[in-house]
C-alpha cells in the first residue's frame, strides 16, 4: 500500500478509517505491513490522544471510527500527525531517547520506553546502539541491563556540550522561557555589542541551564580557564543579566552556571559594525599570533598577505575563535562547502593557520571554523587582486565601421569588471606606440603595425565565455615566457615546456627523483647552481608534500626573473614521509616575488584544482609524453 503519510503509522490507521466504514485488524496489519498486536497498540494509543472527541470502536474483531466533535477531531488529527512523524525519523528517536535519560533519576525499562515511542524493541534496540556509539565522542554512556534499566552516565558538562551540538532543537522545541526572563534578554542585549546570532545562541544556553539546574543537575566546578573569562568586561554584563533572572525565580544561580552561557557571548561571530566590534577590548595575544601565522604562509607558499583594512576584523576573528575552540561553542558554517570549492587557495591558507593554532594552543580547529578561516584569507586574496597600480587597460580595433565597434563593445562590457577601461579605434588610426600603452588588444582585423602587446583575435559576433578565458590568460602575458591565448583554464600549460617535464619511471626514490629533477634543470640553465641547496634547507623545515600524493618543492632561483615551473611524475607512487607521491610540481620562484604576484597564485589555485580531482591527478601522473601532459592539462573554462 502506498501511505498517504508516508511512514506515520497513526496518521494512515486514521486516514484508512475515515475512508472505511469498518475495517479487520488483519486487514490494517497487512496494509501497514506490521503485526496484529502493533495496530492494536496503536488504536489504544489513538483512543486516549483523541481524548473524546472521537473513538476507535471495535466489535466481532471489526474496527469503525466514530467523531463527535468535528473540529476538536481535526485539531487532534493535525496534532498527532505531528507527532507521530517526530518519531518515524531514527534520528529523532535518538534525540527523544536522549532527552528522557538525561532528565531520568532513575533507570529507565526499555520495553517502556519503546511502548512510550510506540516503537518495537528492534527497532529501539538498534536506535540505542546508534545512540551509544555517537555520544562515545563526548565521554558519555548509556549503562545498566535492558531488563533493569539504562541510565546515562558521564559530566554535566559534556551532557550539555552534546545537547547543544545535536539534539537541542528535538528536546527544547517546547520549552519557552518565561516572559519576564525574554524581556531581560531584550532589553539588556538592545543596549550592548551583541548581535542577534549571539542572542540566540545565549537564549539556548539560557534554557538548557535552567532546565538542567532547576532540576538538580549543578555543572560543578570549572577548570580554571572558565573563570579567567570573568575578567573580561562583557561577563559584567551577563553576571548582572543572571542575577535579574534569580530574582525572577526566587533562587540563587551561582557563578559557575554564569559562565555557561556566557560561552556564546565569549566566542561570538565578529560584530558586523565596526564601532561595536571596537568597543569589545582586543586580547593582547591574538596579534602574534596572526604574524605567525602569515610568516608561516610566507614560508610555505611565498605568498605574503600585508595587513589591510580587514586587519583588524580578523584579529577579533581569531579572538573569538579561540574562545569556541577552548570553551567548544560550537559554530555551523552554511558557506563550508562553497568556500572549499570557490577559495581553494584561501582554504589552503586556512589550513597552515589551522596548524599553527594547534601548535601555539593545543587546540583543533573544526572544518567549520577552518571555513570561516578561509573567507578572510579568501579576502586578503581579493583585495590583492583588486589593489593593482594601474586599471587594466583593453583596446579594441575594428574596421567596419562605428556600429561594428560599438557592438563588440556592448558584448565586452556584459563580461568584463567595471574597473576595466576599454577604448575603441578604427584599424586605419592605431599605431604601436598607441597600442603599447594598453594591457590587451582585441581586434576584428589584421592589425597595420607591430604590436608587442597580447592580441586577441575576435569576430563581431563572439563566444563571450571563450574571450574571457583568453583576456584572463593575457593578464599573465609579461610573466611567462611563451604564453598561449587559447581557452585552456590553465594558465600553468604556458609556463612549460618538454625541457620542464620528466616521467620518472625508473625512480623509486622521492628525493633522488627530485635532485634528478634539479639537476637537469641547472644543466639546462633554468634554475642556479644553488637552487637544490636552497630547496633542501627550505623542506628541512616542513614538509612541502600536499594533500597526501602532491609535493610541491620550491624555493628562490637566481637563473632568470620569472616564475619557473616544473612537472615530475611517478607511474607508481613512491612513498616520501608517510605520503604515497605521484606528481611533484617543482616551483622555481622569481628572487623579487611581489606581494601582488597574481601568476603564483593563479598557479596554486590551478594545482590545487588538480589534487581535488583525482581521476585528472592519475591521468596526469600516468602521463609518458609532454604532449600527452598537454592533453589532460586541457580544460575549457566551467568544465
Amino acid at each position: 500500500m502506498k501511505s498517504l503519510f508516508g511512514d506515520n503509522r497513526i496518521a494512515n490507521i486514521l486516514q484508512l478509517l475515515r475512508k472505511t466504514p469498518e475495517i479487520t485488524v488483519s486487514a490494517l496489519a497487512s496494509r501497514l505491513s506490521v503485526s496484529e498486536r502493533t495496530i492494536r497498540n496503536d488504536i489504544k494509543q489513538i483512543n486516549q490522544e483523541l481524548q473524546d472527541c472521537a473513538v476507535i470502536d471495535g466489535a466481532q474483531g471489526k474496527y469503525s471510527l466514530r467523531i463527535f466533535q468535528e473540529d476538536q477531531f481535526r485539531k487532534r488529527f493535525s496534532e498527532m500527525i505531528q507527532e507521530d512523524a517526530f518519531l518515524n525519523s531514527s534520528r529523532n528517536r535518538m534525540d527523544y531517547m536522549f532527552g528522557r535519560l538525561m532528565r531520568s533519576d532513575e533507570p529507565l525499562l526499555t520495553d517502556e520506553l519503546a511502548y512510550e515511542m510506540n516503537i518495537g524493541r528492534t527497532t529501539l534496540m538498534s536506535d540505542l546502539k546508534k545512540l551509544r556509539e555517537e555520544i562515545e565522542g563526548y565521554q558519555l554512556a548509556i549503562v545498566g541491563k535492558t531488563s533493569k534499566g539504562l541510565m546515562l552516565q558521564g559530566a554535566e558538562g559534556d551532557i550539555r556540550k552534546y545537547v547543544l551540538n545535536g539534539p537541542y532543537a528535538s528536546i527544547y522545541h517546547e520549552y519557552p522561557l518565561d516572559r519576564e526572563i525574554v524581556e531581560e534578554i531584550e532589553q539588556t542585549f538592545s543596549c550592548h555589542p551583541f548581535e542577534k546570532s549571539v542572542r540566540n545562541a545565549f537564549e539556548q544556553f539560557t534554557t538548557l541551564m535552567l532546565d538542567r539546574f532547576l532540576n538538580g543537575h549543578y555543572i560543578g566546578l570549572l577548570p580554571q580557564r572558565y573563570y579567567d573569562l570573568t575578567a573580561r568586561a562583557e561577563f559584567g554584563v551577563i553576571d548582572s543579566l543572571v542575577d535579574r533572572f534569580s530574582e525572577v525565580l526566587h533562587i540563587r544561580i551561582p557563578i559557575e552556571e554564569k559562565l555557561f552561557v556566557f560561552l556564546p557571548v565569549a566566542g561570538m561571530r565578529t560584530p558586523a559594525d565596526m564601532q561595536d566590534m571596537r568597543s569589545i577590548a582586543l586580547d593582547d595575544r591574538v596579534r602574534p599570533l596572526m604574524q605567525r601565522i602569515l610568516r608561516q604562509i610566507k614560508m610555505e607558499m611565498d605568498i605574503t598577505i600585508r595587513s589591510g583594512e580587514f586587519t583588524e576584523e580578523f584579529l577579533y576573528h581569531l579572538m573569538f575563535m579561540l574562545n569556541r575552540l577552548r570553551f567548544h561553542v560550537a559554530l555551523k558554517n552554511p558557506m563550508l562547502d562553497d568556500l572549499r570549492e570557490k577559495y581553494p587557495l584561501a582554504y589552503q591558507m586556512a589550513g597552515i593557520a589551522a596548524r599553527v593554532i594547534q601548535q601555539e594552543y593545543n587546540l583543533v580547529v573544526t572544518e567549520d571554523e577552518r571555513g570561516y578561516l578561509a573567507s578572510y584569507f579568501g579576502v586578503f586574496l581579493t583585495e590583492i587582486d583588486l589593489q593593482k597600480n594601474k586599471p587594466f587597460r583593453i583596446a579594441v580595433v575594428c574596421g567596419t565601421g562605428r556600429v561594428t565597434a560599438r557592438l563588440v563593445a556592448v558584448q565586452l562590457k556584459r563580461i568584463l569588471d567595471s574597473s576595466v577601461e576599454l577604448e575603441l579605434f578604427a584599424d586605419e588610426k592605431v599605431d604601436r606606440d598607441l597600442l603599447h600603452a594598453f594591457d590587451i588588444v582585441l581586434t576584428t582585423v589584421e592589425l597595420p603595425c607591430a604590436c608587442d602587446r597580447p592580441i586577441i583575435r575576435i569576430h563581431e559576433i563572439f563566444n563571450e565565455r571563450e574571450l574571457l578565458h583568453k583576456i584572463e590568460k593575457a593578464k599573465y602575458w609579461d610573466q611567462i615566457d611563451v604564453p598561449v591565448l587559447d581557452n585552456n583554464w590553465f594558465v600553468m600549460t604556458g609556463l612549460l615546456d618538454e625541457s620542464r617535464f620528466f616521467v620518472l619511471r625508473d625512480q623509486d626514490d622521492y628525493t633522488a627523483a627530485l635532485d634528478d629533477i634539479i639537476d637537469q634543470l641547472t644543466r639546462s640553465g633554468q634554475v642556479d647552481d644553488r637552487f637544490a641547496e636552497r630547496l633542501h634547507e627550505r623542506e628541512r623545515k616542513g614538509t612541502m608534500v600536499f594533500d597526501h600524493a602532491v609535493a610541491i618543492p620550491h624555493s628562490v632561483q637566481y637563473a632568470s626573473d620569472k616564475l619557473m615551473l616544473s612537472i615530475g611524475v611517478f607511474p607508481k607512487a613512491v612513498q616520501y614521509r608517510g605520503h604515497a607521491i605521484r606528481v611533484i610540481f617543482l616551483i622555481g620562484l622569481p628572487a623579487q616575488v611581489k606581494a601582488d604576484d597574481h601568476l603564483l597564485i593563479r598557479v596554486y589555485d590551478e594545482i590545487i584544482s588538480i589534487t581535488k580531482d583525482e581521476e585528472l591527478l592519475d591521468k596526469i601522473a600516468s602521463a609518458d609524453s609532454f604532449a600527452a601532459l598537454l592533453r589532460v592539462l586541457y580544460r575549457h573554462i566551467g568544465e
